[in-house]
């Protein structure tokens, strides 16, 4: 009876995803490129992105679907990456990103980050 009831609890168990106080701000996150790690840092207002990346700027907007998931275009290209919060912390988010845009003859990756709020 116990296995069960720890079961059921685990099974209900839902991450923390306060993604409101994620919508703006300046945050920093880590990527790989290949087997190097970089630091790369965005700023995001109701509604532009401004990354900052390997002595780059890139632009996209964004376009919140609810409080948890939204969609950015860059501007000069027009790509659109898709991302989910999929949980907070106090500090930092967890997210999941895709293309926004399904092609037929490519497999879809989903890819996970973390971005830390930094003001």
């Amino acid at each position: 009876m116990t296995a069960a009831l720890g079961f059921i609890l685990c099974s209900c168990y839902e991450p923390e995803r306060d993604c409101e106080k994620y919508k703006t701000g300046s945050f920093k996150f880590i990527y790989e490129v290949g087997d190097t790690i970089k630091e790369g840092k965005f700023t995001r207002n109701k509604d532009y992105s401004i990354d900052y990346y390997e002595n780059k700027i890139d632009s996209a907007t964004v376009r919140w679907f609810n409080d948890c998931e939204f969609v950015l275009q860059d501007i000069h290209s027009k790509t659109a990456i898709h991302y989910k919060i999929i949980s907070t912390t106090d500090s930092s988010y967890t997210f999941q990103y895709k293309s926004a845009v399904k092609d037929p003859n490519k497999k879809l990756i989903i890819k996970t980050g973390t971005a830390i709020k930094t003001n």
